[in-house]
């Protein structure tokens, strides 16, 4: 039970940076999972239509919660982004996607869509065990973290820098932390905040 510990490692108003440390950081992963977990807001129809391109089986829906005015049920964005008309899409504004894709197959053409949102890619494996102080890897925990236009791991308030975390444990292991961060050129920004 519990949540990782993301230490951020790089502020960057540099999007491609962020990103390219990003996959610095997963090559020294031991293991790495199949899948990433890609998440955007998209604020207007250009960004739906480009992130559309990339991502067409969605799924898409409404960022902020709506509620049928009559009924008080939950509303859930139904419309095919790849058809709908700017009409339809603008009235549905603001959208996000949150879900797993292949790893490998989407990543940068993810981040060349990516608008004026805040968006994220997170990267699941498990840190190899570190012979200088004893510590092992933790597969539930693990991990690699770029968050575009935010400095949180759980999402915030949007920011224009681009935050680089690191997932450890839930004890939060600093030593490898700034290891991580000294690897990139960098070193830990902040406290842990909690992670995934």
């Amino acid at each position: 039970m519990g949540n990782s510990r993301a230490y951020p490692i790089l502020r960057t108003p540099d999007a491609a940076l962020a990103y390219t440390q990003a996959k610095r950081l997963v090559e020294l992963l031991e293991s790495v999972e199949a899948e990433v977990w890609l998440m955007a807001e998209l604020h207007t129809v250009a960004e739906v239509r480009g992130m559309a391109k990339v991502l067409p089986q969605g799924p898409y829906d409404y960022a902020t919660t709506r509620k049928d005015p009559t009924t008080g049920d939950y509303l859930f964005f139904e419309a095919d982004v790849t058809t709908a008309d700017d009409a339809t899409l603008e009235a549905a504004l603001p959208l996000e996607i949150s879900e797993e894709f292949p790893r490998g197959e989407v990543e940068d053409l993810f981040v060349a869509a990516i608008g004026t949102g805040m968006a994220a890619i997170e990267w699941h494996g498990m840190w190899p065990t570190d012979p200088e102080t004893d510590h092992h890897g933790s597969p539930k925990y693990d991990g690699v973290q770029v968050v575009f236009h935010g400095n949180h791991a759980q999402w915030g308030a949007a920011s224009e820098d681009h935050t680089l975390f690191v997932h450890v444990d839930k004890w939060g292991d600093l030593p490898r932390a700034r290891k991580l961060a000294a690897y990139i050129g960098s070193e830990v920004l902040g406290e842990a905040q909690l992670g995934w």
